[in-house]
């Protein structure tokens, strides 16, 4: 599948998302070289469930946890954030600016 290097890319930056910290998406697209590749990214984040990865740490542009629903459980995405501290009202993180990593800006 043509997709799997570009997969392993996304899981290579995901792995590095702090402790307390959200990215999103195009932030892991724009990294990649791959503006506009957001819902690709979304796609790999999809398929990590099996991978030891911070896949609740990856939300969209505005803070919303769109990506919860592989989570197994009904809000197990929301009580990870939550335990690292990072608090979360209908589906949105508050204070995102305060928890956003931008792996262009940190790596």
């Amino acid at each position: 599948m043509a997709n799997e290097g570009f997969f392993e890319k996304v899981y290579q930056v995901a792995a590095l998302i702090p402790y307390g910290r959200v990215t999103s998406y195009g932030a892991i697209a724009n990294y990649l070289g791959a503006s506009g590749s957001a819902r690709m990214v979304g796609w790999a984040m999809n398929g990590s469930v099996k991978k030891e990865l911070p896949a609740h740490r990856v939300v969209n542009r505005n803070g919303l946890l769109t990506g919860k629903h592989h989570f197994q459980g009904t809000n197990l995405m929301q009580q990870l954030l939550e335990s690292e501290g990072i608090e979360v009202v209908e589906n949105k993180i508050q204070n995102f600016e305060k928890h956003f990593w931008d792996p262009m800006k940190e790596l």
